[in-house]
């Protein structure tokens, strides 16, 4: 996809952010916009943003209710007749270790950062297919590229997306479909309020959350930018944000001792 003037995108969790940024982003190019949240203020705020002769429609959308997501990709498709690229971005973080986190903590988690994604892509991915052309774009996380203690499910849930987006690369090889992941790292954004901190928690946590503090510095705009231009030149993977790339090269070259290094990358 090498411009995006008149192609459709719908972008979950655009009322902050980094999908906030990507929609700015899309609209300042010519991008027809399908922006959804379950924040309609934050919705509100993105539009404000975007320049005046925009096309775009909001939606109140909850990403974890199937039959809402299944409903949402039938009303774009009415509004807009087409869709070419999807934003999986909506999401949220949970700060836990395995041992201190509930099943119904994890649960919330999965649904939100998961199962979001797969019913999103199984919604909009077979109106992609019958016109031969699209492409899926799934925010994993530098989350998903190594094991960061304390964000126990949400390491998961991240390696899961990752996985899911690089089983795409082979499958939709040919239909016209691609498939990108996102590999963001220390992106300021309001998932540091937005997230949720276990009931139970101790040191492993708080340092954990200490390191957020100083490390979530990069503007969602420079992802947004990164993110697109990813999509123009037709990679596969997206590495972007603070230390994402220094993140990246210790998984590639150290998988077994990278735990190790990681309290000084943080």
């Amino acid at each position: 996809m090498r411009h995006f003037n008149n192609k459709v995108a719908v972008i979950t969790g655009a009322g902050s952010g980094i999908g906030q940024a990507l929609a700015i982003a899309l609209a300042r190019q010519g991008a027809r916009l399908a922006l959804s949240d379950i924040d309609e203020a934050g919705l509100a705020r993105t539009r404000s943003q975007l320049p005046s002769q925009t096309e775009v429609r909001l939606y109140r959308l909850d990403v974890t209710d199937r039959a809402a997501v299944d409903a949402h990709a039938a009303q774009v498709i009415a509004d807009f007749g087409t869709v070419h690229m999807l934003f999986n971005n909506a999401g949220s973080a949970l700060l836990g270790t395995f041992a201190n986190q509930t099943l119904e903590e994890a649960h919330w988690l999965v649904d939100l950062d998961l199962w979001s994604v797969i019913y999103c892509s199984k919604a909009f991915l077979p109106y992609m297919l019958a016109q031969k052309e699209g492409c899926i774009i799934n925010i994993s996380s530098i989350a998903g590229l190594v094991g960061l203690p304390g964000l126990n499910t949400y390491n998961l849930v991240k390696f899961a997306v990752r996985g899911l987006t690089e089983s795409l690369w082979s499958e939709l090889a040919g239909s016209g479909v691609s498939a990108v992941c996102v590999h963001p790292g220390g992106i300021k954004t309001n998932i540091d309020r937005a997230s949720r901190r276990c009931a139970t928690s101790g040191a492993i946590e708080d340092r954990m959350d200490a390191a957020n503090q100083r490390t979530l510095i990069t503007p969602p705009e420079r992802c947004a930018a990164d993110i697109l231009r990813g999509i123009q030149q037709g990679r596969r993977r997206v590495i972007t944000g603070y230390r994402s790339s220094t993140i990246d090269w210790l998984a590639r070259l150290l998988p077994e001792s990278y735990p190790r290094l990681l309290a000084r990358v943080l």
